[in-house]
């Protein structure tokens, strides 16, 4: 039996980042980007106005002057009008600043208040006197050319992809989402809707693995349903076209593992226990199948339990942070915090206890309050982070520390 640290360890230096690719700023909110974007030009492109208001020289800006109108320049015009003695300019913000103008007198320092007209007055009188430059946007103020914009690295949100675009660009390189495939296996298994009979179980572990690949940055190429036939599984397994596959049942050592029969064996693909509770039977490797990316000779595959709650924690310790490695991440793993117990548990002795749990600002407990065992199911729709605790600990008391993985 190996720890938990290992099995990660062996996962995390086997698994690799995927080739980075360009794709439009439009599909890559959620992605990461692989180099860093530069500033195409500088940003302000060019010296623009910061309110709606009179572009003015300010030597002819005093209070009480009153000054002739002899443009309009609204945002997108590419006029720059000259302005004489006495004179200004009627701008709109973000509008160019003309170049004979070195304030802008916003509307509401000026005796025609903030009203818009639809067309210039024919003379304006200023009411506060501009300081020099007052409102006027310098171009390369927020950045000059050439200046990383958005740096490798970077999870790109809405922020990061308007940033990229006002530095010019419409098309980044960003790491692609692993696409997933998702197994179920067991002859037990009804659709959800299907009214189950003896013996029969809904089959909920793609449903849960679907929502947690996406959830992790990932997304599900496709899924399957397989009884335990091992010729049924070895055509599924044939030609996944996938960057990873998740197997959940059969796993273990129980006579109808197919899982377990059909990769058991095959070169690259270890099984293995590992002390934890939930989750103990894993199972990975690299399916030398061909691989999506040219660079890359397999494809990892991760053997999950069957139990609805061990798949939650198998997927939360070991696959998510795989998955979040290969989309170009580097923060693999989810928060983690101390909280204190709120009531009392016992833990196994030699494994870590990983439970699904409910924590607040100071408080964790168990979500279900009927143990710690895999069959809680029901315990996982209440869960709003997993509990650890370390394998050399029995027992939990009310008050007692608690390391706990923050899921939501």
């Amino acid at each position: 039996m190996i720890t938990v640290d290992e099995h990660r360890s062996r996962i995390q230096t086997t698994v690799s980042r995927l080739p980075a690719t360009i794709l439009s700023i439009h599909s890559a909110a959620g992605l990461v980007l692989a180099e860093d974007v530069t500033n195409r030009w500088p940003v302000p492109l060019f010296d623009n106005s910061a309110m709606d208001g009179y572009a003015v020289r300010r030597v002819d800006a005093a209070v009480g002057a009153t000054l002739k109108v002899v443009a309009d320049v609204p945002a997108g015009s590419p006029d720059d009008p000259p302005i004489g003695a006495g004179e200004a300019v009627r701008i709109m913000t973000g509008a160019p600043v003309p170049t004979d103008a070195d304030a802008i007198v916003p509307l509401e320092h000026t005796d025609l208040g903030t009203e818009i007209l639809a067309t210039p007055p024919d003379s304006v009188t200023v009411t506060v006197e501009p300081k020099p430059h007052a409102h006027i946007r310098r171009s390369g103020e927020d950045a000059p050319a050439g200046a990383v914009a958005v740096s490798a690295g970077t999870v790109l949100g809405p922020w990061q992809v308007s940033a990229i675009a006002s530095a010019g660009h419409d098309r980044v390189l960003a790491y692609r989402r692993p696409r997933v495939a998702v197994i179920s296996t067991g002859t037990e298994l009804v659709e959800p809707s299907q009214t189950p009979r003896r013996g029969q179980i809904p089959e909920s572990n793609s449903v849960l693995l679907s929502a947690a690949v996406a959830e992790a940055g990932a997304e599900v190429g496709w899924t399957a349903t397989v009884e335990d036939d091992e010729e049924a599984l070895r055509r599924t397994l044939a030609d996944p076209d996938v960057d990873a596959v998740v197997l959940t049942g059969g796993a273990s050592v129980g006579a109808f593992d197919v899982v377990k029969a059909v990769l058991n064996g095959v070169v690259g693909i270890e099984f293995t226990t590992v002390a934890m509770q939930p989750g103990k039977p894993q199972g990975f490797g690299l399916l030398g199948v061909r691989a999506p990316s040219a660079e890359r000779t397999g494809i990892p595959v991760f053997c999950l339990p069957g139990n609805p709650v061990s798949v939650a924690v198998s997927f939360e310790m070991f696959v998510r942070p795989a998955l979040r490695k290969m989309a170009g991440h580097t923060d693999l793993d989810r928060p983690r915090v101390v909280r204190r117990a709120a009531t009392g548990w016992r833990s196994r002795a030699d494994r870590v206890q990983i439970l699904p749990a409910v924590a607040d600002a100071q408080t964790v407990r168990p979500a279900s309050r009927g143990g710690s065992g895999s069959h809680l199911v029901s315990s996982l729709a209440d869960a709003s982070a997993l509990a650890i605790v370390p394998a050399d600990v029995v027992e939990i008391f009310e008050g007692d520390p608690v390391t706990v993985m923050v899921l939501s």
